[in-house]
C-alpha cells in the first residue's frame, strides 16, 4: 500500500466536501463522509443484531435457502477485490485507509450476520439490505468522483470495479424474492411477513394481490398479508397491560391526594405511552421526508443558475446541469420511499391501536354491571367499535402532522428569509393575525363532533331498535311515527354536517388560500422597500419562482392545519368517550365463589346463598367507577318495576335469600309477577349486585334464559357450541330437546343455518335448541328460566320426561328451574316460593301444600286438576308469573313467522327459506369491479345535476385564477426591465387576481360542499330509510341485523363525509394537474413528447389499480359486518356468556373477526401505497425530463420561464397521485352509495295506500272470509298455507290451535299481509329476487285483481286491494311479544301522534294501569327504557292491550298474548277482553288449548290446512278428532 503523506488524513485537496472541477466530492469527504463512517456505523448495527439473534432468536429449524451460498461467496469476493484495491490505493492519505478498512470489517460482519440471519429469520435482513443498497450508491458516487479525478490512474480502479460488480451481485441475491423457496413455503407466515426490505420498500409484495385482483374478485383469504404486530391479540396484550397499570397509578395517586388534587385515568395518554416506539419511527421518518422535500427548491435554483450562465461569461459544463437533474430524480425517488413507508407504518400502527380498543371494548362489554349496562346501550357500545375505535385509523396520520407540518413551515420560512429577507415576515405576519382562529375552530369542532356523535349515537340506537322490532312495527302500522323519529334524529345531524361546512369553507380565506395570501405580501413589501436600505427589491427569476416553489411547499403544510386541528379533536373526543366507557363500574367476580370441581361429599349442596340481598342497582347511584367518579353518568335505571307498587331506584330486589340446592335435585322456583324468581337465577350467575352475604357453586354452569339466544350459525353450531362433537351424546340431546321433527322440516337438516336472533325458528324451536346447547354442555348445574312457557302441551310433555324430569336426559344433574307450569310442581324434589323478594316458602310439593299459604292457594286456584272442580268453568286459567326485573321477556311462541311447516307428503321446509343446503344468510355480495357511471349518476342525482354543472363550471374558473397568478410574476420578470409600467401597476393587478381568488375559493367551497354534497346526503338518507321501513318481512328474516344497519352507520357516516371530500378532492387535483401540464408544456414544448410514454404507463397501472382497489374496498366494507354482528350477537346473549364461562371462546372470536376486518382494511390501504410509490417514480421520471429538457435547452429558455415550468414541478407528483387517488377514493366511497341505493330500490311490500276508499269506521261489521287462501314466506319455498277456507261471523270469538307448524301464526301473519297470498301480484312484485323498480312505480290497482290465488275479505271488501297502512292499522293486535320502544309512554301508545292525553289515560285506565302510570315520575311522558326493561312482562302486555284498546277496530287478534305473564295479569287482560271487546271479531292463535276452551268456534289447522272448525263442545264429542286429540294430550278432555 502507498500512501502519498502518511501522516496526513487528506490529501492535498483537503476536505472538500466538492472537488475543484465541482462536479465531484473530494477524495477525504468521499472517504470519511460517504465511505468510512457509514460503514462503521453498519459494523456496530450488525453487532447489535447480532447479540439480539443470539439471545432471543427462535431458529426455524427448515435449513439454508438455495441462494445463500451464493451470497457468501459473492460477498468473499467481494471482500478479495476491496483487500487488493485497498493494497494498490495510490493515493488519498489515511483517510483511504479508513474507508476501505471499515468496508473490509463490515463486510467480514456481513458473513456473519447473514449466517445467523439465515438460521433465525425467514426473510432477508433488513440490516443488510439497506448495506449493500447503501454500498452501491456509495460505490457509484466515488468511482464517478475518482474518475473526474486527473490525480487518480485509471487501472488502478480496475479492482474497485470489481467490488462494484461483486456487491452488486451480492445486493441481487438478497433482494431476490423467496417465495418459491422451501423455507417460505413451509412457514406459516403471511405475505407481509415474508417480505424483503426491498419489497417492504416498494411494495412489491402487494403484486400478486394486484396480479390476481386484475382477473377475478377477490375473496378475503386472498390478502393474508396483516403484520403480526398489527393482529388484535398483540396490541391488546400491550395497551391493556399499560392501561390497567396506568389506572392502579391514578388511583394510588387519589387515594393520597386530597379531593381538589384529584385525576381521572387518560386514555390517549397511555396510547401514546405504549406505542412510543412506533410513533417516534414514524416521526423520524417524516422528518426526513420533511428535510429532503426542500431540497427540491435548491435544485431548481442551481438549474436557474446555470441556464443563466450561458448568459454570462461564466458558463458551466454541462455535466453539472445533467447532475443537477439527476439530483431532482434522485430526490423525489427518496421523498417517495419516506413518506410511503412513514404512511404504511402509521396504517400498521392505526391498526394495533384500533385492534386493541375494540378487544378492550368488546371485553370490558361482557365485565359491565347491571348499572353500567343500563347505561350503555348496544348501538352505543357499538358505535364505541365502529366509530370511535376507527376513528384512530382514519386521523392518525393528522395526529402525527402536529410534529412534522410545522418543521415544514419553519424550514419554508427560512429559505424564504435567505431569498427576499426580512418582508417574508410581513407575509408570516398574517400568519400570526390568524393564531386565535386555531383555538376558535378546535373548540368548535370539539363541540359540533360531540354534538354530531351524540345525534348519530341517537339515531343508530333507534334504527337498531326499529329492526329488532320491525315486525311489530309492519303489524301495528308505525311505520311513519318511526320514520318521523329517525328523521328528527338525522336533521339534527345535517344541521351539524352544514354548520360545519359553513366554518370550513371560510376557513379556506385562513388556510387554503393562506400562502397565496401570504406570498404577495410577500412580494408587495419585497418588490417596493425589500432591497437595501428600504429599496425596491430585484424581482428577478431566482427570487420569483423559488419563492413560488418554497409557497407551494408551504401550501399543503399551512393547508392542512384545518384538517389537523379538526382531526386531532375528532380523535380526542373519540378516545375520550371509549375512555368514558372502559371507566364503567364492572362486575364484582367476587360477588359468586365458583369452584368448577364438584365436592367429594354429595351431600354439600352445589348451590349456597346465604343470608344474601341483591339489586339491580348500586347503593350508590352515580355508579362511580374505581376511585375516579365520572360526572356524566346517569344514575342507575334498571329498576324492577313489576309490582304495583313503584319502587325506588337503589331498593333491593332479593332480600335475606338463605337457599341451599342438593346435588343432583331438581329444584323450582315458583312465584307471582315482579316478585323475583328470574332475579334469583341472575344473582346466582353474578349479574346482579350482591349487598350482603355470600353465594358459592360447586361445577360447572349450563344456563337458558327465558328469551331463547340463538346465534348466527346452524343448528348443530348453535347446539355444540365449541364442545367437541360426540354423536351418540348429540343424538340423545336432540331426541331429548324434541328436536328430531324440527330437524326433517329444516331444508339441510341440523346443517340448516339459523338468521340471526334465530329469525327462522318459532320461538318454540328457539328454546328447544336453547335447552339442547345447555343438555349438550353436560354441566353440572342447569338453570333454567322458564323455557317451557315457549312450547305447546305435548312439547311440554316430552321436555319434561326425556330432558328436565327425573327420567330424563339430565336426571342425574342439579336443575334449578324457574316456571309457571304449575302442573309439574308435584314431580319436582324441591319448591322456592319468592314473594317480595323473599323465599316465603320451600319444601316439597307436600309440605307446601299441607301449610296451606300462599303456594296451596296458587295451586287450588289455577291447576288443571282443581279447575276441573271450579264453579266458574268459564275462567281461562293460565299458568303463574313471568319474568322479573330487568329480564327480557319471554321470546316464546309457536310462531311459524320464520317457519313453513307443511308440504305435501310430509316434506315439510322451513319457511324462512333456505338453500337446499340449508344455508339462509348467505355472505354479503360484494361486487366485482369498480363503481360504474351509475352510482356516480345516482350520487349527482341526488345533489341535482344543476348542482353539479355548477361545481364543475366554477373549479374551472377557479383553477384558471389560481394559474394567472404565477404567469402574471412571470410576465411582471419577463418584461422588467423594458417596461414603462410602474411596480404600483404589476401590484394592483397582482392584488386583484388574488382577491378574486380568495372569495371564488370560498364561493366553491361552500356551493360544492355545503349545498350540492349535503342536499345529497339528505336524499340518499330519506330514500333507504323509506325503502327499509317498507321492505317485505321476507328480507328481514333472511338478512342480518347488522347488515342493515350498517348502511345506515358507516355508510350514511361515508356519504356525509368520505364521499364529499373525494368527489371535491378528485376537481381540486384534477384541476391542478391539467393546469400544471399547461404550464409545463408552454415552457418546454418538447415535453409533450414524453406525454404519451408516461401517460401510457400511467394507464396500465391505473387500470390495474382500479380494479383491485374497488375489490379490496368492497371487501374491507363486508367484512365489517360479521364483526358488528357478533358484537350485537354476544350481547344479547352475555348472561348466557357469563353463566356458561365462555368468555375467552366469544373473545377469541371477536379478535379472529377484528383480524379479519383488519385484513382487508389494511390490504385496501396499502393498495394505495402500491399506487403511490409507482406513480410518483413515474412522476419522478417526469421532473427529470423536464429538468433535462430545461439543462440541454438552456439557450432556447428563459430563465423566468424555466423557473415557471420547474416550480410548478414541486406540486406535480402531489396532484398526479391525488388526481388517480382521488379518482378511485371517490369510486371505493361511491360503494357506500351504491350499496344505500341498493337497499332503496329494493322492492318493496304493497303500498301504504292504493286510493282505494274504504269507509271511515271499516270494518263495521267484523267479518272475515278466507277464501281458497294459500300463501308462502317468500317465492320459491313450499305453501304454509294450503287452500284455506273459512268464515267468522261479526264479533265471534274464534281460537285457532293446532301443532307446531301447523300453520297458526301464519294466519295471523296473512290477515295483516305480513304475508302476501300464494302467486298474487303483490307476492311476486315483491319478492327480492325480482329484478325491477319499486311496486309503487308501477303500481295498478287492477294488477291485484284476477288468478286463482284465494283471497281474503274483510265485510266484503278484499284485502289484497287496500294499502297496507290501510289495512293494519284497520286491525289490532296483541302479538305475544309484548313489545315496547325506547321513548316515553305516550310515544309507545300513539307513536303515529294522532290522539290526545285524554284518550291516551282512558285507555290506561281501562287497561287497569292509570294508576302505575300516574305514580311515575311524568306520567306518560315517563321514559320508557331499550325494550321495556324498566317495565314487567305483565305490564308491558297491558300496554299492549291500551294500545288494542286505542284502536276501536271491530277485529283484534290474540297471538297467544297471555302465554309468558302471571295469573293476576292473565285475568285483567281476560276480564278487559270480555268486557271491551265484547262486540268484536276476535282470534286467538293458542298454544296452549285451555286458553281458548269458553271461544264461540275453534278452527284447527293441520300441516297448514283447516282440519275441523265449530263450537268447542262439538269437536270434543269427535273423539276421534284432531281437537280432541290436542285437547287430551293437554288435559283438557
Amino acid at each position: 500500500m502507498q500512501l502519498n503523506d502518511g501522516s496526513s488524513w487528506c490529501d492535498p485537496q483537503g476536505w472538500g466536501p466538492v472537488n475543484e472541477n465541482g462536479i465531484s466530492l473530494a477524495p477525504c469527504f468521499q472517504n470519511t463522509a460517504v465511505l468510512g463512517a457509514p460503514a462503521l456505523v453498519a459494523s456496530i448495527a450488525f453487532l447489535v443484531r447480532g447479540a439480539y439473534l443470539t439471545r432471543h432468536g427462535r431458529a426455524h429449524g427448515l435449513g439454508h435457502i438455495p441462494i445463500y451460498w451464493p451470497q457468501q461467496f459473492a460477498t468473499v469476493v467481494a471482500i478479495g477485490a476491496l483487500i487488493t484495491h485497498l493494497w494498490t490505493a495510490s493515493a488519498g492519505g489515511i483517510s483511504t485507509s479508513f474507508a476501505f478498512g471499515s468496508l473490509l470489517v463490515t463486510w467480514l460482519l456481513v458473513i456473519y450476520l447473514n449466517r445467523l440471519e439465515s438460521i433465525y429469520d425467514i426473510r432477508s435482513s433488513n440490516a443488510l439490505f439497506f448495506f449493500k443498497l447503501y454500498s452501491i450508491l456509495a460505490t457509484t458516487v466515488t468511482l464517478y468522483s475518482l474518475h473526474h479525478n486527473d490525480e487518480v490512474d485509471d487501472d488502478s480502479l480496475r479492482y474497485l470495479h470489481a467490488y462494484f460488480y461483486a456487491i452488486i451481485a451480492v445486493f441481487v441475491l438478497e433482494a431476490l424474492p423467496r417465495g418459491s423457496t422451501r423455507v417460505q413455503r413451509q412457514s406459516d407466515a403471511n405475505s407481509h411477513d415474508k417480505a424483503n426490505f426491498f419489497s417492504r420498500l416498494t411494495f412489491h409484495y402487494m403484486q400478486s394481490i394486484v396480479n390476481l385482483g386484475y382477473k377475478r374478485p377477490l375473496t378475503i383469504d386472498d390478502i393474508k398479508i396483516l403484520p403480526t404486530e398489527s393482529e388484535t391479540q398483540h396490541g391488546y396484550d400491550q395497551l391493556n397491560a399499560q392501561w390497567e397499570a396506568h389506572k392502579k397509578d391514578i388511583q394510588a395517586h387519589n387515594d393520597k391526594a386530597g379531593a381538589d388534587h384529584q385525576k381521572s385515568p387518560n386514555l390517549m395518554r397511555v396510547i401514546c405511552k405504549t406505542f412510543i416506539g412506533q410513533f417516534s419511527t414514524i416521526i423520524s421518518v417524516r422528518i426526513s421526508h420533511s428535510l429532503l422535500q426542500f431540497l427540491l427548491p435548491v435544485l431548481i435554483e442551481q438549474i436557474m443558475i446555470y441556464i443563466e450562465s450561458d448568459k454570462s461569461e461564466d458558463e458551466l459544463p454541462k455535466a453539472r446541469g445533467i447532475i443537477l437533474a439527476l439530483g431532482m430524480l434522485t430526490v423525489s425517488l427518496a421523498v417517495s420511499l419516506l413518506i410511503n413507508q412513514s404512511h404504511k407504518k402509521e396504517v400498521e400502527l392505526a391498526l394495533e391501536i384500533r385492534n386493541a380498543l375494540v378487544s378492550m371494548i368488546y371485553r370490558k362489554a361482557l365485565i359491565l354491571s347491571p348499572g353500567s349496562r343500563k347505561s350503555s346501550s348496544t348501538g352505543a357500545i357499538t358505535n364505541h367499535m365502529s366509530n370511535d375505535a376507527e376513528k384512530w385509523l382514519k386521523d392518525i396520520g393528522w395526529l402525527l402532522g402536529w410534529f412534522d407540518v410545522p418543521l415544514k413551515i419553519l424550514i419554508a420560512v427560512a429559505m424564504l428569509y435567505r431569498i427576499i429577507g426580512w418582508p417574508v415576515f410581513c407575509g408570516l405576519f398574517v400568519i400570526v393575525l390568524i393564531t386565535p382562529t386555531q383555538t376558535w375552530v378546535g373548540e368548535f369542532f370539539d363541540k359540533t363532533r360531540d354534538a354530531k356523535a351524540e345525534a348519530m349515537d341517537s339515531r343508530v340506537l333507534l334504527m337498531t331498535e326499529i329492526l329488532s322490532n320491525i315486525k311489530t312495527i309492519k303489524l301495528y302500522g308505525y311505520e311513519s311515527g318511526f320514520k318521523t323519529k329517525v328523521e328528527a334524529f338525522r336533521d339534527k345531524e345535517i344541521a351539524l354536517l352544514r354548520k360545519s361546512g359553513v366554518v370550513l369553507s371560510f376557513l379556506s380565506i385562513v388556510f387554503t388560500c393562506l400562502p397565496l395570501f401570504i406570498a404577495f405580501v410577500s412580494f408587495a413589501v419585497y418588490a417596493t422597500v425589500g432591497g437595501p436600505n428600504f429599496t425596491p427589491g430585484v424581482m428577478n427569476a431566482q427570487v420569483v419562482f423559488i419563492s413560488l416553489s418554497l409557497f407551494g411547499l408551504l401550501q399543503h403544510p399551512i393547508g392542512s392545519m384545518p384538517n389537523i386541528t379538526e382531526s386531532t379533536v375528532s380523535l380526542r373526543v373519540s378516545t375520550r368517550r371509549i375512555q368514558k366507557f372502559l371507566l364503567k363500574e364492572e362486575l364484582d367476580s367476587s360477588a359468586v365463589q365458583r369452584d368448577p370441581i364438584l365436592p367429594k361429599d354429595p351431600k354439600v349442596p352445589v348451590i349456597q346463598i346465604a343470608d344474601a340481598t341483591f339489586a339491580w342497582a348500586s347503593v350508590d347511584t352515580s355508579i362511580a367507577a374505581k376511585g375516579y367518579s365520572d360526572d356524566e353518568e346517569e344514575a342507575d335505571e334498571t329498576t324492577s318495576l313489576l309490582s304495583t307498587e313503584r319502587v325506588e331506584p337503589s331498593a333491593p330486589t332479593l332480600v335475606d335469600i338463605n337457599a341451599y340446592v342438593a346435588r343432583g335435585q331438581l329444584t323450582a322456583v315458583v312465584g307471582r309477577v315482579g316478585q323475583g324468581k328470574s332475579s334469583l337465577l341472575s344473582a346466582i350467575i353474578g349479574d346482579m349486585y350482591k349487598r350482603q352475604g355470600s353465594v358459592k357453586i360447586y361445577g360447572s354452569v349450563a344456563y337458558v334464559s327465558q328469551q331463547a339466544w340463538i346465534c348466527n350459525a346452524t343448528v348443530r353450531d348453535n347446539i355444540v357450541f365449541g364442545k367437541t362433537f360426540n354423536q351418540e351424546r348429540y343424538n340423545q340431546v336432540l331426541f331429548a330437546s324434541g328436536l328430531l321433527p324440527d330437524l326433517e322440516i329444516l331444508a339441510a337438516g341440523d346443517m340448516t343455518e339459523i338468521g340471526e336472533r334465530g329469525i327462522n325458528l318459532s320461538g318454540g324451536q328457539k328454546q328447544r335448541v336453547s335447552l339442547a346447547r345447555a343438555a349438550y354442555q353436560d354441566a353440572d348445574i342447569y338453570l333454567m328460566d322458564d323455557p317451557l312457557s315457549a312450547v305447546d302441551a305435548h312439547v311440554d310433555q316430552h321436555l319434561w320426561e326425556h330432558l328436565i324430569g327425573h327420567k330424563g336426559l339430565l336426571k342425574d344433574k342439579t336443575r334449578l328451574l324457574v316456571t309457571h307450569g304449575i302442573h309439574h310442581l308435584e314431580h319436582v324434589d324441591h319448591i322456592l316460593v319468592v314473594k317480595e323478594g323473599q323465599i316465603m316458602e320451600a319444601g316439597h310439593y307436600k309440605e307446601l301444600m299441607t301449610a296451606k299459604k300462599a303456594f296451596h292457594q296458587l295451586i287450588k286456584d289455577f291447576s288443571v286438576s282443581h279447575r276441573k272442580k271450579s264453579k266458574n268453568s268459564s275462567a281461562i286459567a293460565v299458568d303463574a308469573d313471568a319474568v322479573a326485573g330487568t329480564s327480557s321477556s319471554a321470546g316464546s311462541d309457536e310462531d311459524e313467522t320464520g317457519t313453513v311447516i307443511s308440504s305435501q307428503d310430509g316434506n315439510m321446509k322451513d319457511g324462512d327459506g333456505e338453500d337446499a343446503d340449508g344455508e339462509l344468510v348467505k355472505d354479503e355480495e360484494a361486487h366485482s369491479g369498480i363503481v360504474g357511471w351509475d352510482t356516480f349518476k345516482v350520487y349527482c342525482e341526488a345533489m341535482s345535476w344543476d348542482m353539479f354543472v355548477a361545481t364543475v363550471v366554477m373549479f374551472v374558473i377557479w383553477e384558471v385564477l389560481q394559474l394567472s397568478v404565477p404567469l402574471w410574476l412571470e410576465h411582471w420578470v419577463s418584461v422588467m426591465d423594458t417596461t414603462d409600467h410602474s411596480v404600483t401597476y404589476f401590484l394592483v393587478i397582482y392584488a386583484v387576481l388574488v382577491t378574486i381568488y380568495i372569495v371564488i375559493d370560498v364561493w366553491v367551497g361552500y356551493v360544492s360542499n355545503v349545498i350540492a354534497c349535503i342536499r345529497a346526503s339528505v336524499v340518499l338518507h330519506e330514500n333507504v330509510l323509506a325503502r327499509v321501513l317498507r321492505l317485505p318481512m321476507a328480507f328481514f328474516d333472511v338478512t342480518p341485523q347488522g347488515r342493515i344497519l350498517n348502511r345506515f352507520s358507516s355508510d350514511i357516516g361515508g356519504i356525509d363525509e368520505s364521499v364529499p371530500d373525494s368527489f371535491l378532492s378528485l376537481l381540486t387535483c384534477l384541476s391542478n394537474f391539467l393546469g400544471t401540464l399547461m404550464i409545463l408544456t408552454f415552457a418546454t414544448p418538447a415535453f409533450i413528447f414524453v406525454i404519451p410514454g408516461i401517460a401510457l404507463v400511467y394507464m396500465i397501472i391505473q387500470k390495474y389499480y382500479i380494479r383491485t382497489s374497488s375489490n379490496l374496498r368492497r371487501l374491507d366494507s363486508v367484512n365489517k359486518s360479521p364483526l358488528y354482528q357478533h358484537f350485537n350477537e354476544s350481547l344479547n346473549g352475555l348472561s348466557s356468556i357469563r353463566a356458561m364461562n365462555i368468555k375467552d371462546r366469544f373473545i377469541h372470536e371477536n379478535a379472529a373477526r377484528s383480524n379479519k376486518s383488519a385484513t382487508a382494511t389494511y390490504a385496501s390501504l396499502m393498495i394505495n401505497r402500491w399506487l403511490n410509490i409507482r406513480m410518483e417514480a413515474l412522476t419522478s421520471v417526469a421532473v427529470f425530463c423536464a429538468a433535462l429538457l430545461a439543462v440541454l435547452n438552456k439557450e432556447n429558455i428563459t430563465p423566468s420561464m424555466a423557473g415557471l415550468a420547474l416550480s410548478s414541478t414541486s406540486t406535480l407528483a402531489y396532484n398526479v397521485i391525488w388526481t388517480l387517488r382521488s379518482y378511485c377514493d371517490l369510486c371505493s366511497d361511491l360503494i357506500a352509495v351504491e350499496r344505500v341505493h341498493d337497499y332503496s330500490n329494493k322492492r318493496a311490500e304493497a303500498p301504504a295506500s292504493t286510493g282505494v276508499r274504504i269507509p271511515k269506521n271499516w270494518p263495521q261489521e267484523g267479518r272475515i272470509v278466507f277464501k281458497n287462501y294459500s300463501t308462502r314466506y317468500r317465492e320459491g319455498l313450499d305453501l304454509v298455507l294450503k287452500n284455506v277456507s273459512f268464515e267468522v261471523q261479526p264479533s265471534e270469538k274464534v281460537g285457532i290451535v293446532g301443532r307446531t307448524g301447523a300453520g297458526k301464526s301464519s294466519l295471523t301473519l296473512a290477515l295483516f299481509r305480513i304475508v302476501e297470498a300464494a302467486d298474487s301480484y303483490w307476492a311476486r312484485a315483491s319478492a327480492q329476487e325480482s329484478e325491477g323498480s319499486a311496486v309503487e312505480d308501477e303500481f295498478d290497482i287492477s294488477d291485484a285483481f284476477g288468478g286463482d290465488t284465494g283471497a281474503i275479505e274483510i265485510d266484503g271488501v278484499d284485502i289484497s286491494t287496500l294499502g297496507l297502512n290501510d289495512l293494519r292499522q284497520h286491525l289490532s293486535i296483541i302479538p305475544q311479544d309484548p313489545t315496547l320502544f325506547s321513548g316515553t309512554v305516550r310515544e309507545n301508545l300513539d307513536p303515529l301522534n294522532e290522539l290526545s292525553d285524554t284518550e291516551l289515560w282512558q285507555a290506561l285506565e281501562r287497561a287497569h294501569l292509570k294508576t302505575y302510570i300516574s305514580s311515575l315520575n311524568g306520567g306518560l311522558s315517563f321514559e320508557v327504557s331499550q325494550n321495556g326493561e324498566n317495565f314487567s312482562v305483565g305490564q308491558r302486555s297491558l300496554i299492549c292491550l291500551a294500545r288494542a284498546l286505542l284502536r276501536k277496530t271491530k277485529i283484534l287478534v290474540l297471538d297467544e298474548a297471555t302465554a309468558a305473564v302471571d295469573v293476576e295479569t292473565d285475568e285483567l287482560i281476560q276480564k278487559t277482553i270480555r268486557t271491551e271487546f265484547k262486540d268484536r271479531t276476535i282470534l286467538t292463535i293458542a298454544h296452549r288449548i285451555k286458553t281458548v276452551m269458553d271461544s264461540d268456534k275453534i278452527l284447527v289447522l293441520e300441516k297448514g290446512k283447516v282440519e275441523e272448525f265449530d263450537e268447542p263442545k262439538k269437536l270434543m264429542k269427535a273423539k276421534g278428532g284432531l281437537f280432541y286429540s290436542l285437547a287430551h294430550q293437554a288435559g283438557e278432555s
